[in-house]
């Protein structure tokens, strides 16, 4: 138990999970209740919720490389210091605009994009961050343990939003996730370490060469691509969770915003499981990232023919487990085989791919439910991440070490005995075979 919270002695990273950990309650609050705002308050639709994931994804295509640039260049800390302040101006406008009953959808969409716009210039530097706070070797541990904050508040979070909507409206519950931002700003003040520049930080060059070079790092290592491709497909197809578990806890088993809330929260037991389980890994491999990519298509497409709420419920679990196994192996691998100094803009090339394809993504998995069915948005999904999982692996493992074999593996009480012709240099005898050779 000790080594799963290694990290956590580390008092300036420990400050700082516990502020992450408060403002992530608040931001899965918010999550839940601008969806049921558009879904269901302003009877927007599938499609308009599709489209509202969409723009708060947009800018981790038109924002999170410049986000990577930033957290490369500027101290870290007051980078973060800002963003967080700005993600929680964007809940209290929200939040303003419902309680004073003015809000509309076009409202929702401009503030969808500024929040997704934050968060694209938060995430590289939040993630980077947090090798500056600990040791290589802990590293590993304590990237899991950031996603066991995350995932956390996930499980806290929709369940408490699904009260608070029941109880006072959606409007409250915007207001309390902007309070929630002060946390991680006082913890980031209190930081005794105060790191300003990575180690072999360069200045010269133009901002667009610097993106140059993030994006040759990834261009020059098939395995990052092979990563990277996998875990687009996750990101833009299967990871759609708020909007396709409401739509299918409305339109296919008839419940309200309190049994909304519970689905997240029992998909949350799951990637908390995930990311505690991956505290104890040290070494992240690809094997895992695809094998796991697969896993969880199948396991999606499984969900979608749950007969009732109950059976969809429980299905959730094992689907958040290796959802979380797959992006804390994949987040690790990139982090701990990238040179410092260029880890922040590969880290938002990373982000960029697992996030920037939700506007793609959630936009046609809205549609597919408005046109096919709720169930359609699991099934497709699903089947579209196994699909690049595969395509990733016939792409790139050949020419990124993986190699794919047969393995017969010796079991207790059975002998495996292959017979296969002996193939000998021509310039040996068998009888110089028979002679034992130098060690």
């Amino acid at each position: 138990m000790r080594s799963m919270f290694r990290s956590l002695r580390h008092r300036d990273y420990r400050l700082y999970w516990s502020g992450m950990l408060v403002s992530n309650i608040g931001t899965w609050m918010q999550q839940v209740a601008q969806l049921w705002l558009v879904l269901v308050v302003l009877d927007g639709g599938a499609r308009a919720t599709g489209i509202t994931m969409g723009l708060q994804f947009a800018p981790f295509l038109l924002v999170v490389p410049f986000g990577g640039l930033l957290a490369d260049r500027l101290p870290k800390r007051q980078l973060l210091m800002f963003t967080n302040a700005f993600l929680g101006s964007v809940g209290l406008g929200l939040g303003i605009l419902t309680l004073t009953g003015v809000a509309e959808i076009w409202h929702v969409y401009v503030l969808a994009f500024l929040l997704g716009a934050a968060k694209a210039l938060d995430n590289p530097a939040r993630q980077a961050f947090v090798s500056e706070l600990v040791g290589k070797d802990d590293l590993p541990n304590a990237i899991a343990l950031n996603s066991t904050s995350f995932n956390t508040a996930r499980l806290i979070g929709p369940a408490v939003a699904g009260l608070l909507i029941s109880l006072l409206g959606t409007g409250w519950v915007f207001m309390i996730n902007a309070a929630t931002f002060a946390s991680p700003i006082i913890a980031l003040s209190l930081l005794r370490f105060r790191p300003e520049r990575a180690a072999g930080h360069d200045d010269t060059g133009t901002a667009l060469g610097r993106l140059r070079e993030g994006v040759s790092v990834v261009r020059s290592r098939p395995d990052l691509l092979m990563v990277m491709l996998a875990i687009f497909g996750l990101g833009t197809f299967g990871m759609n969770f708020e909007m396709t578990m409401a739509l299918m806890a409305t339109e296919v088993y008839g419940k309200g915003a309190g049994e909304y809330g519970a689905l997240g929260s029992l998909l949350a037991v799951g990637t908390l499981s995930g990311a505690l389980l991956a505290a104890r890994r040290k070494h992240p491999r690809r094997r895992l990232i695809l094998g796991g990519a697969t896993v969880f298509g199948t396991l999606q497409v499984g969900a979608a023919f749950m007969p009732n709420y109950f059976l969809f419920a429980a299905a959730l679990i094992p689907l958040g487990l290796i959802t979380m196994t797959v992006l804390i192996a994949a987040n690790t691998y990139v982090q701990m085989t990238v040179a410092q100094e260029v880890r922040g803009r590969v880290l938002a090339l990373y982000m960029m791919v697992l996030m920037g394809g939700k506007p793609l993504g959630a936009p046609v998995v809205g549609w597919v439910a408005d046109v096919f069915g709720a169930p359609w948005s699991f099934i497709g999904g699903g089947t579209l991440t196994v699909t690049f999982a595969i395509l990733a692996l016939a792409l790139f493992a050949p020419r990124s070490g993986v190699r794919l074999r047969p393995h017969i593996r010796p079991r207790p009480g059975v002998d495996v005995i292959v017979n296969m012709p002996v193939r000998r240099p021509p310039d040996r005898t068998p009888q110089e075979d028979a002679k034992p050779r130098a060690a």
